[in-house]
């Protein structure tokens, strides 16, 4: 490196941070970090790429999704290359994979694997527990790099996504604790939502809206309260894996003041979506938790207001189409929604209609699910060290068209499909290479890596 070009990159623009925008600024690059950020003239560098007039956001850190909740491993090659395309350079990928969950160092090492040859980006994974008798792998899987595990109130399968018990998953907190590491839940009540659904179908009443009429708010704070006990009682810290209501981020803040580690995230269609939308959308609407009212989206960004939303996520499950077309039972639809290609336009979308700044985007879709997960000081934010990992954004307005997203061809819907954003994606750079170019996907598959949790400290330490 000469002392003409001492960057390899140097990327101008207006350079989001998470506490404020430099407008006409640059971030520099050596190798794949972050060596450099100012404002005014860029130094030199062997190459320079002119964003003026557009945002350059750190890439978003997706703190839950799923790659093979429905296709296995192979899922990963798809899920990532949306992620890619909608500037998402890390994901944090649930462990609720076909046929095997993730409930060994051996078959975490196994999809470890999987991700370093055929991820497009940056990949750190969920560990779980089997649904009897998994206690002794949760150091295993805390030692092999897991960012967090994952445990779940609700059976939706024994085996592949198992209800844990109270004793075992007080047991299991115990244990987790010992790790230092987060341990998220699926927050729904078992008994609740099995009696009301088999009252539903009784009735007849299988049309979309009883998808939300069989899962009340209840049935989540219900939940809540249940785990909230147990971080109470072990120590561990325990996070709302997606709370579609603000009373559960008011929960959480309520046990922290007793001295339990308490979080919780919300996905970001709890921040737009109403009931409204899954009679609309029918099966293509259907997620868990629900859509809630429009005065509870008003209460969920009160929320975010008050600063206890740990962070956003997309809870991203790119289901096959055919299992969310809708023939007259929506219990029979899967339950989840595609958002990672929509992931980043769609947030700047919602701040700008709130008046919001884009600070609060890179504050709650990239350094606080970093530092949640243990990623951070590597991933999550344009700080010096850092890893050059960049969401460039195109102010403007466009219509979001599920033809684009790439993935696989059947996982090519989307609940936004039409939805007027405010910005699109015009580039992604992964550890100082360019992964989106705003039309292709230049990352090839094992362009990705896996990446351990950095350290055991709590979010929730001081």
């Amino acid at each position: 490196m000469t002392d003409a070009a001492p960057f390899d990159l140097v990327l101008t623009g207006d350079v989001v941070l998470s506490d404020r925008v430099v407008p006409g600024g640059y971030v520099a690059v050596r190798g794949e970090t972050i060596a450099a950020i100012g404002e005014g003239a860029p130094p030199p560098a062997k190459t320079i790429a002119d964003y003026s007039g557009r945002l350059i956001l750190p890439g978003l850190v997706d703190g839950h999704m799923h790659t093979s909740s429905s296709t296995g491993w192979p899922g990963i090659e798809g899920a990532t290359m949306s992620a890619a395309a909608g500037g998402v350079t890390t994901v944090c990928d649930m462990p609720y994979d076909v046929p095997q969950p993730v409930t060994s160092a051996e078959i975490f090492r196994e999809k470890v694997g999987w991700v370093e040859r055929t991820s497009h980006v940056d990949v750190a994974l969920y560990g779980t527990i089997k649904k009897t008798g998994g206690l002794d792998d949760i150091a295993g899987l805390a030692e092999a790099g897991a960012s967090a595990f994952k445990v779940s109130t609700y059976e939706y399968d024994a085996h592949r996504f198992p209800r844990i018990d109270h004793p075992t998953m007080l047991a299991a907190f115990a244990e987790i604790a010992t790790t230092g590491l987060m341990v998220a839940v699926h927050n729904e009540d078992q008994e609740l939502v099995v009696k009301l659904t088999e009252a539903a179908k009784a009735a007849g009443n299988t049309s979309p809206i009883w998808h939300c009429r069989t899962r009340p708010p209840i049935t989540e704070t219900m939940a809540d309260l249940e785990i909230f006990e147990m971080a109470l009682e072990t120590g561990a810290h325990v996070h709302i894996a997606h709370s579609s209501l603000a009373r559960g981020f008011e929960l959480a803040r309520m046990y922290r003041g007793q001295g339990a580690k308490t979080s919780g995230e919300a996905c970001i269609q709890y921040l737009c979506m109403t009931e409204e939308d899954i009679v609309r959308l029918q099966g293509f609407g259907k997620c868990n938790p629900p859509f809630r009212t429009a005065a509870e989206v008003e209460r969920m960004w009160g929320a975010m207001a008050e600063g206890i939303v740990a962070y956003v996520s997309t809870d991203h499950a790119p289901w096959p189409r055919e299992r969310k077309e809708y023939a007259g039972d929506i219990f029979a639809v899967g339950a989840g929604l595609t958002g990672m290609q929509s992931y980043a336009p769609l947030m700047y979308t919602l701040l700008v209609e709130r008046g919001l700044p884009p600070t609060v985007m890179a504050r709650m879709c990239s350094e606080e699910p970093a530092r949640f997960h243990g990623l951070d000081p590597k991933k999550g934010g344009i700080r010096l060290g850092a890893d050059a990992d960049f969401c460039v954004l195109q102010p403007g307005d466009h219509a979001f068209d599920e033809r684009e997203i790439r993935d696989r061809e059947d996982a090519r819907w989307s609940p936004w499909h039409g939805r007027v954003m405010k910005a699109r994606v015009a580039a992604t750079w992964l550890r100082g290479t360019q992964v989106w170019d705003g039309a292709q996907v230049l990352a090839k598959p094992g362009d990705g890596r896996f990446v351990p949790r950095q350290h055991r400290r709590s979010a929730l330490e001081p």
